[in-house]
């Protein structure tokens, strides 16, 4: 529990320690005394934004201090992530089972500086507000004067509902949000894939065409070169045809029986042979005339055979130069060469079987949306049969809460019905209020007053203390800010029994204007504005005995101090108070 708070230079509050105590607190003052600014300080340790101009005037920065006690077994669940050290021990206590539990302290700091910038501390050492949001969310529930606002938000009632429906909703709740997400990743890389349909289909017709042309051309490696020499060559047919000839003719002799090399070669071989034997040197100079007759022979007449056969087809010539201009004006289209074009190709064949397989990737998305889908509509499922289970008890239990409440005809109702499926599944949720019998029961934004729904919010808190939810139970400082706006007489008296109930076996903390529910308080404070003709400051301080505590009260009553029939009312409060306390002893006694 909240065992100190203390506040410096926090708006009209220069400094204030409250020594705060178990069971029920109340803090009370005049309108505009300060009292929001305490409720604003508890904001701030649990990690809230600092509101603008928060800090005294003059004053360089303000800071917030609270102390509290927590079973040092529950130390390491709380930290669940960062480093808790520095925690003192307290006096140890006995738990309802008469074990003795070891307490330590917990000190949660922030600090505002006059330009807006916070800083979070833990233990006395730096922290980050994360931390400090999350640590306070456990140890403190924090209800403003506002708070019950939400009740009206479709998100809140939700909220509330599944609260009730155990701690495996929660587990239900992600589940669907995780669903729900593949659901729109799904849906998401199949619009992709739509969206890219018809540029697909135009990519994919370009490149069957430019895959035609290349294939109908079907080029080798090396080929534009091969064409270019085959091109010179028969555009030099006539003219190496004459030369093949020619040479032979200049070898071998004309038909006019001129003189060829050959022949020639072949007459000087013979004179070398008559001298044969006589002399080794020109018999060996005789065997090579010999064999140069004999080559030249053959020389002309493959020279001769060649030229008889350099001819070109009717057309070739065309054939070739067509080819070959189709082949460099694909070379030119896709650069880099003949080499260019077959490697450019290969590129747009796997495009092209990328493309195509995008197709079955559409088909593959469709079926990973449908398997998604069907996933998320069994979470919804879950979620809907939880929520209907519960919804009846929920129901029952307000009803009996808001009798105690003064409102003993009251008919409460949870109404669901199904809406697009969403990150908490696919139902809408109204919480219906009949204030009145006879009346029917309408939206809570409609139906209830604002006392109407602060008594709703303290009854679902009630709920959720006595066991009547299922789920588990929440921190052990309540703080209500308000909570009695728009209530009085018999029913603020009624509301703050409650709270006396709700205070057994906790603290409870209560910002009120009522003197029915402040002389219920087991302890009570007071913030009293003073102003001087250079500032105004406010003091909080903690009444002590039966005096103070009548005083407080004759002034919320709006009488002054010696108005006696308001001390007499407010006495009389008090004195109700001790029989009822005196009456549920002897009730208890075995």
């Amino acid at each position: 529990m909240l065992v100190e708070l203390r506040v410096e230079n926090l708006l009209l509050i220069e400094r204030a320690e409250l020594r705060l105590s178990d069971g029920l607190n109340v803090l009370t003052g005049e309108t505009g005394a300060g009292k929001s600014v305490l409720a604003h300080a508890l904001d701030l340790l649990l990690g809230a934004r600092a509101k603008q101009g928060i800090v005294r005037p003059g004053a360089s920065e303000s800071y917030v201090e609270g102390c509290f006690a927590v079973p040092r077994s529950v130390l390491p669940a709380l930290a669940d992530g960062c480093a808790i050290e520095g925690c003192s021990d307290l006096d140890d206590e006995e738990d309802a089972s008469g074990e003795v539990e070891q307490i330590a302290e917990i000190v949660l700091g922030r600090r505002v500086l006059a330009d807006g910038r916070t800083r979070a501390y833990l233990n006395g050492r730096s922290a980050s507000v994360g931390d400090l949001r999350r640590i306070a969310a456990e140890l403190v529930a924090f209800h403003g004067q506002h708070e019950h606002r939400r009740l009206i938000e479709p998100s809140e009632q939700l909220d509330l509902l599944d609260g009730f429906c155990g701690s495996l909703q929660q587990q239900r709740r992600q589940d669907c949000a995780q669903a729900l997400s593949r659901v729109r990743d799904a849906e998401a890389a199949l619009a992709r894939l739509q969206d890219l349909q018809s540029a697909r289909e135009r990519e994919l017709g370009l490149l069957e065409h430019e895959l035609s042309e290349i294939d109908a051309l079907d080029p080798k490696p090396g080929e534009q070169e091969r064409l270019q020499r085959e091109r010179e060559r028969l555009r030099a047919i006539d003219a190496l045809r004459a030369a093949a000839l020619g040479g032979a003719i200049e070898i071998g002799g004309d038909e006019q029986e001129m003189p060829g090399a050959a022949r020639l070669l072949a007459a000087a071989s013979a004179r070398i042979d008559q001298m044969q034997g006589l002399d080794g040197e020109l018999d060996a100079l005789g065997q090579r005339c010999r064999a140069l007759a004999l080559e030249a022979q053959d020389l002309g007449a493959e020279l001769h055979r060649h030229g008889e056969q350099l001819d070109a087809a009717e057309g070739e010539l065309q054939r070739l130069e067509e080819r070959l201009a189709e082949v460099e004006r694909l070379s030119r289209k896709h650069g880099g060469g003949l080499e260019g074009v077959i490697a450019y190709a290969e590129q747009a064949r796997g495009r092209r079987d990328e493309l195509v397989g995008a197709e079955v990737a559409a088909g593959r998305a469709k079926q990973q949306l449908q398997v998604a889908q069907s996933e998320l509509d069994k979470h919804v499922a879950a979620l809907r049969k939880a929520r209907e289970k519960t919804a009846p008890k929920l129901e029952a239990a307000m009803r009996t809460q808001l009798a105690s409440l003064a409102m003993p005809d009251a008919r409460f109702e949870v109404r669901l019905s199904p809406r697009e499926p969403g990150a908490t599944g696919g139902d809408a949720i109204e919480l219906m209020l009949a204030p009145n019998p006879g009346v029917a029961a309408a939206p809570l934004r409609e139906s209830a007053s604002g006392g109407e729904l602060s008594r709703t919010m303290l009854a679902l808190s009630a709920i959720a203390d006595t066991g009547d939810s299922p789920t588990v139970r929440g921190p052990v400082t309540l703080v209500f800010d308000e909570i009695d706006a728009g209530i009085g007489g018999h029913t603020a008296r009624a509301v703050g029994a409650r709270l006396r109930e709700l205070a057994q076996g906790r603290q409870v903390i209560c910002i009120t204007h009522l003197p029915q529910i402040a002389s219920l308080a087991r302890t009570h404070f007071s913030i009293v504005k003073g102003s001087t003709a250079k500032s105004t400051s406010a003091t909080v301080v903690r009444l002590a005995g039966e005096q103070e505590v009548v005083g407080e009260l004759v002034r919320m009553l709006g009488a002054g101090k010696d108005d006696i029939a308001a001390t007499r009312h407010a006495e009389e409060l008090l004195d109700a108070d001790r029989r009822r306390e005196a009456t549920s002893s002897v009730a208890h006694v075995p």
